[in-house]
C-alpha cells in the first residue's frame, strides 16, 4: 500500500509538473481538432461553415480528473466571388484543468488562413493564428509538507508558504502551412480515389512569458512545432476506404508521436426520392500514442453530423497505478452543407 501511494503521489507529481511546465492541451482525436494541430488547415474542408466541439477525460481512475474541453469553428469566405483563391476564417476556444488544485488554463484563438488553388486537385494553404490565455490555480488546495505532523496531515497547520499563485494573461501567437490533394468527386460515396494531406506548425513563436508566483522568476512558454499527414484511399468501387494518419509534436524537452487507422465503411445514401435516410458511414480503427496508450477509435457520420469515441488504453509504466485506464474522449462534428453530396465547394476534403 505505501508503495502504492508513493508511485500514485509520483504520478500527480508528474503530470502536475508537466501543465506547470506549460506544455500544450492535446487530444487521442488530434483528427477532429484541426485549429489546435494547424492553423493552415482553417477553411480548409468539403463545405462552407465546420464546428467541432471536443471533450477528454483522463486520469479518474488515479485521483482527480483531467478534463479538457474545446469548441472551434471556421468557414471559407470568397469561395463564389474568387475563382483561385478564398479566405478561412476560424475561432477556437478550451479550457483544461487538471488535479485537485484545478491547474488550469482557459484560452481563446482566431484562426486566418490564405487558400490557393492548384489545378483542379491541390490545395496549398497558410495560415496565421493569435489571442490570449489565462492560467489560474486554486492554491488554498495545495497540500505541503509542513501541514504534516509526523502522522497524519493536519490542514489547519499552516504551511509556512508566502508565494501568492496569482492568475495571470499572455498572448499567444502561431502559424503553419498545409497541402491537400483530392479529384473533385461528385460525392462521398465515389470512393476509387486517393486523397491526401501533410502539413506543419509553429505555435508560440513568440514564447509567452509564464509567471505563475510572486517572486521575480519568469519563465518561457517552449515553442512547439507540429507536423502532420494523413490519406484516404478508397478500395476501388466498394464502400470500403483506409484513412491511415500520423500527427507529431515537440515542445522543449516534450514531444509525442501519434499514428494509426481507420477503415471506412459507407452504409447508405440518402434515399432517392423521399429524403428519409440520410447518408451514413461508420470508421473503425486503432491509434498508437507512442510510449504511453493504445487507442481504440470509432467515427460514426449521419449527413451533416459526425460523433468521435476513443479510449486511452495505458500500456507505459504508469499502468501499473493506472490499471491502464487512461481516459475516455468525446468529439461532436457539424458541416454544412451536407459533405457527403457533391456540391458548388471546391475544397479539397481534409482527412
Amino acid at each position: 500500500m505505501k508503495k502504492r501511494t508513493i508511485l500514485l503521489s509520483a504520478v500527480v507529481f508528474y503530470f502536475s509538473g508537466f501543465v506547470g511546465m506549460a506544455q500544450d492541451i492535446h487530444f487521442s482525436q488530434f483528427y477532429n481538432a484541426p485549429l489546435i494541430m494547424n492553423p493552415g488547415l482553417t477553411g480548409t474542408f468539403k463545405g462552407d461553415q465546420r464546428i467541432i466541439i471536443n471533450h477528454k477525460d483522463q486520469w479518474r481512475s488515479v485521483g482527480s480528473p483531467y478534463q479538457t474541453s474545446l469548441i472551434s469553428f471556421d468557414t471559407g469566405l470568397m469561395k463564389k466571388k474568387w475563382k483561385s483563391a478564398y479566405l478561412g476564417l476560424g475561432l477556437v476556444a478550451f479550457s483544461d484543468k487538471a488535479g485537485d488544485t484545478q491547474l488550469g488554463t482557459t484560452q481563446a484563438n482566431i484562426s486566418v488562413s490564405s487558400v490557393v488553388y492548384i489545378g483542379e486537385s491541390q490545395l496549398l494553404s497558410a495560415g496565421l493564428q493569435g489571442g490570449f490565455a489565462q492560467r489560474s490555480i486554486k492554491s488554498e488546495k495545495m497540500q505541503w509538507g509542513n501541514q504534516f505532523d509526523g502522522n497524519v496531515f493536519d490542514p489547519t497547520r499552516s504551511s509556512g508558504e508566502t508565494n501568492q499563485m496569482l492568475p495571470y494573461t499572455f498572448g499567444d501567437f502561431s502559424a503553419g502551412i498545409s497541402w491537400s490533394y483530392g479529384t473533385q468527386e461528385s460525392s462521398l460515396f465515389a470512393n476509387n480515389e486517393v486523397k491526401a494531406n501533410f502539413g506543419a506548425a509553429v505555435f508560440h513563436v513568440n514564447k509567452p512569458k509564464q509567471k505563475f508566483n510572486t517572486f521575480k522568476e519568469v519563465d518561457q512558454m517552449y515553442s512547439k512545432i507540429s507536423v502532420h499527414g494523413g490519406l484516404h484511399i478508397g478500395f476501388g468501387k466498394s464502400n470500403f476506404a483506409a484513412q491511415p494518419s500520423v500527427f507529431y509534436w515537440k515542445q522543449g524537452p516534450q514531444q509525442e508521436v501519434n499514428f494509426g487507422a481507420f477503415i471506412r465503411y459507407q452504409l447508405q445514401a440518402e434515399s432517392k426520392y423521399t429524403g428519409m435516410f440520410k447518408e451514413t458511414a461508420l470508421s473503425l480503427g486503432g491509434y498508437f500514442r507512442t510510449k504511453d496508450a493504445f487507442i481504440p477509435s470509432i467515427f460514426f457520420e449521419y449527413s451533416s453530423f459526425g460523433i468521435g469515441l476513443t479510449y486511452d488504453v495505458q500500456v507505459s509504466d504508469l499502468s501499473t497505478v493506472s490499471n491502464k485506464k487512461g481516459g475516455i474522449e468525446v468529439s461532436l462534428r457539424y458541416v454544412n452543407p451536407n459533405p457527403f453530396r457533391g456540391g458548388e465547394t471546391k475544397s479539397v476534403r481534409f482527412l
